[in-house]
């Protein structure tokens, strides 16, 4: 049996010395958990980790589901949440927060005030009724007076927080008249959107928030809509357990550590909410996969697969025609290091025993290398001058017959053309 890692036994050790249980008896059933769990050299852990989450996957369903307890806000959960988070969505289809409070605001009054602060508010929400003068080119909008004071805004203040270029803006009134300061190409209903828009107070995409209670960490504020940054600074707010659903968000606060386990707990949830069970191990891999190159990468052609080394691999994933063209023109050489390659070349894939190569020495060599120290003997050096004799031999006989038959063909090409002459030469005498 392995023994077990510094870090795994110092944590059973703290375990025995707390809860006063046998320590041995504890490391025992430890390091037989821990040595059932271990893995072959070699073995192939992406196969059976893209197979153990892709089964359960199939078994889910395809709904949107309700925040328990909560009435109107609506959480993806299920395949679809499965696929944004390993496709590496930017935003996800139903952004959600999950705030807790500190100590100091463990009632119910002051988690109502931090709700309110946090609640984005829009000058939509104080609008009574809406007129567009196409004559004038003029939006007036008639505004709900108490509603603003229970808010505690007078509407004179509402200019500020009206940012709009090209647009003056004033109140008379219960009514804000925004005037337009370009008299061409104006499309006032888009104008209207834009002013109703307008962000009055709370935080920027925090759209509902509902204050509840839980048994183990107290008062919690689940909201629709997330902006982690601006959330950690509103005060009483936890910053240490306070959470999103929006990966690359926590990517951009709290780094690439902070994404890497934000995919490993929300891949978990989902698919234990569903009531399947996965091992942690297969999620942590595939995280590990995604944020090893320090940003996030999903599983795809613009991800993982579309940055594989090989060229093949590539191919084999999607867009096979792309690939081939590109590595062809830019004269792309392929290592054929993976198994996805070496299958299509028809090779034993590095898995397994094929990825090991036995290097030893034979019996019969290793007594064969013993002879070269034995070289002072003279039967040796006789027979060794035996041999360059005869060989020699051999050599000069090659050449000596090479040159003859050189002599044979060519020498009589030759002569033949001056034997001619003093034949003529004869001839004339005569």
């Amino acid at each position: 049996m392995r023994e077990l890692p510094v870090k795994i036994r110092k944590e059973v050790e703290e375990y025995a010395e707390k809860n006063k249980v046998d320590l041995s008896e504890v490391m025992e059933k430890v390091k037989k958990l821990y040595n059932d769990a271990l893995y072959y050299p070699e073995e192939a852990m992406g196969v059976v980790a893209a197979q153990s989450l892709s089964e359960p996957a199939t078994q889910m369903t395809m709904r949107t589901y309700h925040f328990a307890g909560t009435a109107g806000i609506q959480v993806t959960l299920g395949l679809p949440r499965l696929i944004e988070i390993y496709d590496a969505k930017k935003e996800p289809e139903t952004p959600s927060m999950t705030i807790y409070l500190n100590q100091d605001y463990q009632t119910e009054n002051k988690a109502m005030e931090v709700a309110k602060k946090i609640k984005e508010v829009k000058l939509r929400d104080f609008v009574v009724g809406d007129v567009i003068d196409l004559i004038n080119l003029v939006i007036r909008l008639k505004l709900d007076m108490e509603k603003l004071g229970k808010f505690g805004l007078e509407i004179e203040k509402l200019k500020k927080h009206i940012k709009i270029k090209n647009v003056d803006v004033e109140t008379k009134g219960s009514e804000v008249i925004v005037t337009s300061k370009k008299m061409e190409n104006i499309n006032l209903h888009k104008l209207k959107y834009k002013v109703m828009e307008s962000h009055i107070r709370g935080v920027k995409g925090i759209s509902h928030v509902i204050v509840s209670k839980d048994e183990m960490k107290g008062w919690i504020i689940s909201t629709l809509g997330s902006n982690l940054k601006k959330i950690l600074e509103v005060e009483g707010v936890n910053p240490e357990i306070t959470t999103c659903n929006n990966i690359f968000e926590i990517y951009d606060v709290l780094g690439v550590e902070a994404a890497r386990n934000a995919i490993i707990i929300e891949a978990i949830d989902t698919i234990e909410e569903q009531g399947l069970g996965v091992d942690p191990r297969y999620v942590s891999l595939l995280a590990d996969l995604m944020t090893s190159s320090g940003s996030i990468m999903g599983i795809g052609r613009y991800g993982v697969a579309g940055n594989k080394d090989s060229v093949l691999a590539r191919m084999a994933f999607e867009e096979t025609k792309k690939h081939i063209i590109t590595a062809a023109i830019e004269g792309i050489k392929d290592p054929l290091k993976g198994h996805v390659e070496n299958i299509i070349m028809n090779q034993v894939i590095p898995v397994g025993t094929g990825a090991f190569q036995l290097i030893g020495r034979f019996p019969g060599q290793v007594k064969a290398a013993e002879k070269p120290a034995k070289k002072d003997s003279a039967p040796e050096k006789e027979r060794g001058i035996e041999k360059v004799k005869e060989m020699e031999k051999i050599f000069s006989k090659k050449t000596a017959s090479k040159p003859a038959k050189k002599e044979t063909n060519k020498k009589p090409k030759k002569a033949e053309k001056p034997a001619k002459k003093p034949n003529k030469a004869t001839k004339k005498k005569k």
